[in-house]
């Protein structure tokens, strides 16, 4: 038999040009997803974040080139095996192999399971370009059914991880002892085409052992690019300055001063009661916090503002500003996606966060403070808005800044509770450009 399997064509002993390529590039990329899996694990930070989307990429696809793999095996049977294999060498083989498939297209599958079971509604986005969408009608399951889903998901892909560890060390053991101590039986040549068995410095097999070491590496030392630290600027800005530079009203006054103070002081008007505002393009509601170092700046897309005021009525002012905790945006689809869910805003069960403002007090020329309240996620606690007001004509432009304090909202759960990765204090900035309703 021996002799039989020495006199079929080389090319007849080895594996097709398809599947020895899908061999190494699958091997390779097991070999960095190895690697990579050991560094973001338990790391919540950007590069844990950017570590783990690439993990899922490479996962994906691990499982497309699987079930090619597969499919060609299925329709192209392998060469025979080496006449001199002893029949456990062939009987663990085999095990080894079709453990191989169980695994590269279980693992992903796994993951999949988790990533579209998951509560938190992150969307996979292959190579940071390519969408990739969750397994259908997951999104649809009941809270406790999709939590057991993710328990199956999480479990299966933990086990299976260890199944790597054992194939991969028997593989490599297998056809290093064949190709080191046994040179009548040509294992390793099925997949390097030309290696000679019994010779130690075939420069296939050290070429072969240098690529896997470069995808650990690769997966050790790659560094993705963190998720964008903020959102495009706003297309509704507008061109132009939204107050007049200079105008004519205030000069009109400073040059009448003089007359004015030469005649007799009339008696004060009574105030006039609050002017209603509208709010105008070029308005914007901001927030800025870090994530382990790193800044991240964001805002809001849709929020309304009713608004009632007058610097000479303060104590008939209202402001009402009303937040679609669903419209934040970062600059990075993957985060923005994971901050409505109940981790963070929890704007399934909280969609909106209002800020009233009943109280005003003035600090100074065209400075003020508003004293009011913000509810949250269900939880309403005061909060103070200092802000500078300038009213020309009937267009006015408003800027304030002020800090909130997350976690008193509830704003970061698990493992976000602590303040290690993501501080208590997020700044708060909104600019309002508004026009006096006349209506």
């Amino acid at each position: 038999m021996t002799a039989t399997v020495h006199k079929l064509p080389r090319a007849s002993r080895r594996y097709a040009t398809v599947a020895i390529v899908l061999h190494w590039l699958i091997a390779l990329a097991i070999a960095a997803q190895v690697s990579l899996a050991w560094r973001f694990k338990g790391d919540h930070s950007p590069t844990g974040f950017a570590l783990t989307q690439l993990h899922k990429s490479i996962g994906v696809t691990i499982l497309v080139l699987s079930l090619i793999r597969l499919g060609w095996r299925l329709t192209n049977p392998p060469p025979p095996e080496p006449a001199a294999l002893k029949p456990w060498e062939r009987g663990l083989s085999l095990v080894v192999h079709w453990g191989f498939y169980v695994i590269m297209i279980g693992m992903p599958l796994t993951g999949w399971i988790m990533v579209s079971a998951s509560k938190t509604a992150i969307p996979t986005l292959l190579y940071g370009a390519v969408p990739w969408p969750n397994i259908p009608g997951f999104a649809a399951m009941a809270p406790a059914v999709k939590q057991a889903w993710h328990a199956v998901g999480e479990n299966g892909h933990g086990i299976l991880a260890w199944g790597v560890y054992i194939l991969f060390v028997l593989h490599v053991a297998g056809a290093l002892k064949h190709q080191f101590f046994e040179a009548g039986v040509p294992v390793f040549g099925r997949m390097a085409p030309g290696a000679v068995p019994g010779r130690w410095w075939d420069w296939r097999l050290w070429l072969a052992l240098a690529a896997v070491a470069g995808a650990f590496a690769f997966g050790k030392l790659v560094n993705p690019p963190h998720p964008a630290s903020g959102p495009p600027p706003a297309a509704e800005a507008p061109a132009q300055p939204f107050l007049p530079q200079t105008p004519a009203a205030p000069a009109a006054e400073t040059a009448a001063q003089p007359a004015a103070a030469a005649a007799p002081t009339p008696p004060a008007a009574a105030p006039a009661g609050p002017i209603a505002w509208k709010v105008a393009p070029g308005s914007s509601l901001n927030f800025q916090t870090a994530w382990s170092g790193d800044a991240v700046q964001g805002r809001f897309e849709t929020w309304t503002a009713d608004i009632l005021f007058s610097p000479d009525a303060l104590d008939r002012s209202k402001v009402v500003v009303t937040i679609d905790m669903a419209s934040a945006r970062t600059g990075d689809e993957q985060r923005d996606a994971s901050l409505p869910a109940g981790d963070w805003f929890d704007a399934a069960t909280h969609p909106k966060a209002v800020f009233t403002a009943t109280k005003f007090e003035k600090k100074g020329e065209g400075a003020f403070v508003a004293h009011g309240t913000l509810n949250l996620r269900g939880v309403t606690k005061p909060v103070d808005l200092p802000f500078k007001l300038k009213i020309v004509g009937d267009k006015a432009q408003m800027s304030g800044e002020t800090s909130l304090d997350r976690t008193l909202f509830g704003v970061g759960q698990g493992e976000f509770t602590a303040t290690d990765q993501v501080p208590a204090k997020v700044a708060v900035r909104v600019q309002v450009n508004a026009i006096s309703d006349k209506r």
